[in-house]
């Protein structure tokens, strides 16, 4: 087999064109090469084979055994690459008119997306928007391993300075707990009086956004209580009402959660939080400015 490995394309589109013109100077018309330039070059490739391909004499050319034997492998691995070029090729103009967007939880807050969606397909008919729902465990919902190509994500970002936004909602944090907890029964709380209680908190890998959700500047260097983990809307809920923690959560995401068993309450003495649309920094794509172009005139920002 060595002595094959670095026979080109090329070279078998050479030999190919001769055996089915079995006449040189024809084949090298249809190739655009000269014909002393094909002979060498099919010879050379049968010296790589260690065997003949063509009888050569004065009544024409005529393939050997061998060539026989080669003819419709090479057919076949031309056409392979002639498929696979054309794969590659729809590849790329599907990238350059697909855009990803990526979400943890889908926005809601009033149909932001749907409209996003008209307001950009409106200047771009033949761009195809993809959305890719991401785990909580990536803060970045699909932009720091480039599945995502736009995201809607909870600031604070891990890396902050390796993307750019524009902000979709600033929010009030409310606390979500069961209806059961004592504290449920008061309109509006104090965020002194939650400290102390287990808090639910996102995986450790969402980095700051997970101290953010726990609160941690408001509580003056002290340790958040973990109750448990969560990594999505559902086991959220299902912990809420399992009575495993409480937690903060955005206004706009609270009818997520307050199913049956759990409600939301205002909370004094937290920041607010803020929903934006982000893309890797030095992203110039157009379809990517669009985005946050039509994002922009949605959110009124």
């Amino acid at each position: 087999m060595a002595m094959t490995t670095d026979v080109h394309l090329r070279d078998l589109r050479y030999f190919l064109a001769v055996a089915e013109d079995l006449h040189f100077t024809r084949a090298a018309e249809r190739l655009y090469v000269s014909q002393p330039s094909l002979s060498k070059q099919v010879r050379a490739l049968e010296r790589q084979l260690g065997v003949e391909l063509f009888r050569r004499d004065r009544h024409g050319v005529a393939l050997t055994g061998a060539g026989e034997a080669l003819l419709p492998h090479a057919r076949r691995v031309l056409a392979d690459w002639v498929e696979g070029a054309a794969a590659v090729a729809a590849a790329r103009s599907a990238q350059r008119s697909t855009l990803v967007v990526g979400m943890s939880t889908s926005p809601g807050r009033g149909g932001l997306l749907p409209a996003i969606r008209s307001r950009f397909t409106a200047g771009h008919p033949d761009a195809a928007l993809r959305v890719r729902q991401v785990s909580w465990e990536d803060p970045t919902a699909g932009l720091a391993d480039g599945d995502a190509d736009v995201a809607f994500v909870w600031l604070p970002l891990p890396d902050a300075d390796r993307y750019a936004w524009t902000v979709v909602a600033e929010e009030p944090r409310l606390i979500a707990l069961p209806e059961t907890h004592p504290l449920a029964s008061r309109p509006e709380l104090d965020f002194a009086d939650l400290a102390d209680e287990p808090f639910l908190a996102l995986p450790e890998s969402a980095g700051p956004l997970r101290d953010h959700w726990l609160a941690l500047d408001e509580r003056a260097g002290r340790p958040a209580r973990v109750g448990a983990e969560i990594a999505g809307t559902e086991e959220t809920y299902e912990a809420l009402v399992a009575g495993l923690g409480i937690c903060l959560v955005a206004e706009g995401n609270a009818p997520l959660i307050t199913l049956g068993g759990v409600v939301t309450r205002a909370v004094r003495g937290v920041s607010p939080s803020r929903y934006v649309l982000a893309w890797r920094e030095g992203d110039r794509r157009p379809l990517v400015r669009a985005y946050a172009e039509a994002c922009r005139s949605v959110a009124g920002v």
